[in-house]
Formats: C-alpha cells, structure tokens, sequence
C-alpha cells in the first residue's frame, strides 16, 4: 500500500472527529496560506531565541524573515522566557533535564506514518513536558483539549516522545502546554502516562486506522473550521441548516431555551455561510455560473500612483504631506528598550476593560454580573 502521511497531529481535532475527512482532504491540493508562513517565521524566530538562551550556537535568522515585525519579536521573546522557566522548574527536581527543540517525534506505533514536530520537548526524570507555540490569533487552543481529556496534537507528540526517550526515561506524568501570545493566553493541562497510553490505545489507534482507509462516519462540527472540504461537504451544510426550523421573522417570541440552543451554533453557521460565499467566488472565476448571480467589479479604494512624485509635488507647493501619529505601545517599547520603556512610561498605560461579550460557560474568564457594568457612552 502506498504511504498517505496524511494523519498528522495538528489536524488529528479533525480526523479524530469526522475520520473519513482525513482522506478527503490529503486528495484536495494544499493552498498555501500568508498566515501559515506568518507561524513558520515566528516559530523559527522562538527556536532561535530559545536556543540563543541555552547557550548553542545558532545563527540569527531575522534578516531572512518574511513577516518579522516588532510584535513577532515581542511574542518570540515571551515564549522563550517561558521555556526558559519550565526548564528552570524541571532543573529543581532534575539536575540535568533533556532539552529538545523542533525534535522530531514519532507516533506510528498509533497512527500510520505518524509524525510531527515538538517546539519544545523536556523530559526531567519522571515528567515529560510538552511545549507548543501558537502565533495564530483567531482560534484560541487550549492544552486540555475540546473534550478535557488533553490536547490531541501535543498527546500524539507526547506519544512520539514517549516512544522516543521511554526507555532512557521511567516517565509516569505528562505535561501539556500551549503558548499563545498573540491571544494573552498560556495554558497547561496534565495527565499520566498510563492515561495517555490508554486514550492511544483505545481512542487514537482504532480511529486512525478507520480516518487511513477513508472509512468512519462524517460528523460536522467546530472542527470543519480548518477542513478543505468545508465549503462542499454535505454533512457540514445539513448540520448548519438545521437553525432553519426556528422562525427568525419571530425572534421575539423565542424562549430563553430555544435561543441558548441557537447561540451555540451561530459562529459556525456564520463561518459555513462565508466559506459557501469564498468557495463560490472562487468557482465563479474559474468559470463556474450561479443561476441568479454574476460577477462584477467591486469597490476599490483611491490610491496614489506615484508616492515619491506626490510628495515632491506636495513639499513643493509649501505643504507638509505627512501626518504624524504617536507610535503603538508594542513599537514604542521596541524603539526605547523594555527598561527605559518601564522607566519612563509605565505609569502611563493602562488597559480599558473590554466591551462585554456574550460566551460558553466553558469560557474561562470570570463572569461579570449586568448590575455591575456600565453602558453609559463615553
């Protein structure tokens, strides 16, 4: 049988759920997205500070950076600190911890041509934690996972790590953890090696086998948020509609139960209806017609054709064709230094409480009561 590696960990959410997608989706050709090269320079950008930090010698890779900006900097720096502290803690129990970073780990033993890369892998004698670094901003990911029972990419890692090191190492726990700066947000979820060999056992390999081979049942939920078929697939759209049997020409008259049945599925249905919209552009200009639709030109912007002609024209006329603007808190730190930024500034930033949102229970930010919160407009 020819080699399909296309049950990796960062996708596993979704083939563990919907297993005949993994298939599916290694046949749909992969589209690279701006983003994702976004996260490969800034998880090189953290290798390379936190190796930097642990004494080894490594060439600096920001002249070669694509997306390197102030903030990635910022964000780079906060992980390694980070991992610097885990191993500063690990050292407290275990003299000589091993420190791996971007180690390639394998997971085969439970999934078909499983394999991935550990950001950071620390094995201290009898613990085994797994570090992951998030640059992405929309989707919030916790280390306990959707189902509490751990993330599934950093078990399969820990799996891979575990396979790896067991022998060298009598490991009995495991530690997840996620860094995820661009959301204020870091997260640790803990469990034991004989949970995650169970959960391997029992969950990981008998779904893998069924997601290799195509078979399994389609199951539409949060996780067609990063599926390639999201836009085509029959399940996801039979899921969405299914908020079509409450009369929203009524909504008034919904009881507080039918509109807390509704809430959960709103953000999906939305993402379904703009990825149905994007998936339709796309085919429409590929010649693809919609009864009822056509394409148009959109709206465009004004711009200059020529800013280095403007600005002569402008400075010649006697006028000063720039605006000038105080720089953010994230580039006035990068142009004064923390130290100085702390020293001269600190007592000036503050932050505004947020406007309130309306969340899952599930959400952990502490509730706030609607007695205490003020609507007045500034």
């Amino acid at each position: 049988m020819a080699s399909h590696a296309f049950l990796s960990a960062s996708a596993s959410h979704r083939w563990l759920a919907c297993p005949p997608s993994a298939k599916l989706c290694a046949e749909v050709e992969e589209q690279e997205s701006p983003y994702a090269q976004q996260g490969t320079d800034a998880h090189e950008l953290c290798q390379y500070l936190v190796e930097k930090a642990l004494g080894r010698e490594v060439a600096d890779p920001t002249s070669a950076l694509e997306w390197y900006d102030a903030e990635m900097q910022e964000c780079a720096e906060g992980y390694c600190s980070f991992v610097m502290e885990q191993i500063a803690k690990a050292k407290e129990h275990c003299p000589d911890p091993l420190i791996c970073i971007e180690q390639k780990l394998d997971y085969s033993k439970w999934v078909q041509d499983g394999f991935g890369t550990g950001d950071c892998v620390i094995v201290a004698d009898d613990t085994l934690h797994i570090i992951d670094f998030k640059y992405g901003l929309g989707v919030l990911v916790t280390a306990s996972g959707e189902d509490g029972t751990g993330n599934s990419q950093l078990k399969c890692y820990a799996l891979g790590a575990l396979d790896t090191f067991g022998d060298l190492y009598d490991i009995k726990r495991i530690r997840l953890s996620i860094y995820q700066p661009r959301r204020a947000h870091v997260d640790t979820f803990e469990l034991s090696t004989e949970e995650l060999l169970k959960w391997a056992d029992e969950v990981l390999a008998p779904t893998a086998r069924l997601a290799y081979e195509g078979g399994g049942e389609f199951h539409a939920g949060e996780h067609c948020r990063f599926c390639k078929i999201k836009a085509t697939c029959r399940k996801r759209a039979a899921y969405s509609l299914e908020l079509a049997k409450y009369e929203f020409a009524e909504a008034p008259s919904l009881s507080s139960e039918e509109i807390g049945i509704i809430l959960p599925q709103i953000e999906a249905l939305i993402s379904w209806a703009e990825d149905i919209k994007a998936y339709a552009l796309e085919q429409a200009l590929a010649g693809v017609h919609y009864p009822g639709f056509k394409l148009v030109e959109g709206r465009a912007v004004r711009k200059f054709s020529d800013e280095e002609q403007v600005i002569r024209a402008v400075c010649e006329a006697g006028f000063d064709p720039f605006e000038k603007k105080l720089l953010g808190i994230t580039a006035m730190q990068k142009l004064l230094g923390k130290i100085q930024f702390d020293e001269l500034l600190s007592g000036f930033v503050e932050k505004p409480k947020g406007k309130p949102v309306l969340v899952p229970e599930s959400d952990k930010r502490p509730a706030v009561s609607s007695a205490t919160l003020d609507f007045k407009e500034e």
